[in-house]
């Protein structure tokens, strides 16, 4: 599947809420995505990207490794089922949004945890999903900077 329709899919799931083990999970599902992004980009993205699409891939994988793994069959993992990644900018442009609101469902988290557990894992996966929005961003950046300098 291609990774707009991927990302798609997490915004919906994410925005459909649920409990917190719920939430938790498609947070993880986005991070997973977006690591799943990021090694797609620095292995056959377009080569101002690949150093910044690294970065990403490590972020992500650090906002996943902070969060209890869910219970997830292979066949229901997003980031497996990433086949194409379309239009860099597309996808990029998506993949900010939903990190984004993977930071708002978080700080939501953050502030209902009863639990210091909780409380802590959500900072650090806030963290990781802001340092990864921003690498999103970078590469957007340039991108745009690459369309600047070519000819008309």
């Amino acid at each position: 599947m291609d990774a707009v329709r991927l990302i798609v899919t997490s915004r919906r799931a994410l925005a459909a809420g649920g409990d917190a083990p719920e939430v938790m999970a498609e947070v993880w599902q986005a991070q997973a995505l977006a690591q799943a992004i990021g090694s797609r980009l620095a292995v056959a993205g377009p080569p101002e990207l690949r150093g910044e699409a690294l970065g990403l891939t490590e972020l992500a994988g650090r906002g996943c490794g902070v969060l209890d793994r869910p219970d997830i069959d292979t066949d229901h993992l997003r980031a497996a089922q990433l086949t194409e990644l379309g239009d860099a900018r597309q996808a990029l442009l998506c993949l900010g949004g939903l990190l984004g609101e993977v930071g708002i469902a978080l700080v939501g988290l953050a502030s209902a945890a009863d639990d210091e557990t909780t409380y802590w894992q959500c900072m650090e996966a806030i963290d990781a999903a802001d340092e990864s929005r921003d690498r999103v961003l970078q590469m957007l950046r340039r991108l745009a900077d690459r369309d600047e300098a070519l000819p008309a």
